[in-house]
């Protein structure tokens, strides 16, 4: 939430917008420039909004902001890099929401990696009648990622992603891959 800042400096001083018989008032003076310390975050704010409102350059408290605007939640511990993106990318990953693209760009997002992701849904036509219909009773679909090395994936917080990205009567699997030349083995 944007504040009062000590020592800050307004662009427009108030006394200099007065006739010159009022510049004399030593009470007016101090006045206006008690409103110009208080005024002086809102004026610079304003004369500022395009770049306020661009999630690559506005201040970090106006990226949650913003982010209320496109609807997205990203994580509070994430470097900032990556909520700026989350929130520079939101309207148009809206448009792929619940698509296999959509969802592997959110993964992609969240964790740095890209993931590979198999339907069991599918489409098919046919001039004969009785054709059994393509894929499986309940739809579904497995999620294949890949740590990378000194990343590895929360797998709680891939979930929530996960569960916020696929239509809500779609199941899913999730698989965590070591990381190329991890001995450990990931979560399955």
């Amino acid at each position: 939430m944007r504040t009062g800042v000590t020592g800050l400096s307004t662009p427009h001083p108030l006394i200099d917008q007065l006739p010159a018989v009022y510049l004399e008032q030593d009470f007016l003076r101090r006045f206006l420039a008690a409103l110009d310390e208080v005024l002086a975050p809102v004026l610079l704010t304003i004369d500022n909004l395009p770049a306020h409102l661009d999630p690559r350059s506005a201040p970090e408290d106006f990226l949650a902001w913003l982010a209320q605007w496109v609807a997205v939640e990203p994580h509070d511990d994430s470097p900032v890099e990556r909520r700026r993106e989350t929130v520079r990318g939101a309207v148009a990953r809206h448009a792929r929401r619940g698509t296999a693209g959509g969802l592997a760009d959110a993964v992609r997002l969240e964790t740095g990696a890209e993931a590979e992701i198999t339907e069991s849904g599918g489409t098919a036509w046919s001039t004969v009648s009785q054709t059994a219909l393509p894929g499986r009773a309940r739809p579904w679909v497995t999620i294949r990622v890949g740590e990378r090395p000194g990343r590895p994936v929360d797998r709680v917080r891939l979930e929530e992603l996960i569960g916020t990205e696929i239509p809500a009567h779609v199941g899913y699997t999730l698989e965590i891959l070591p990381a190329a030349g991890d001995v450990g083995g990931g979560a399955q």
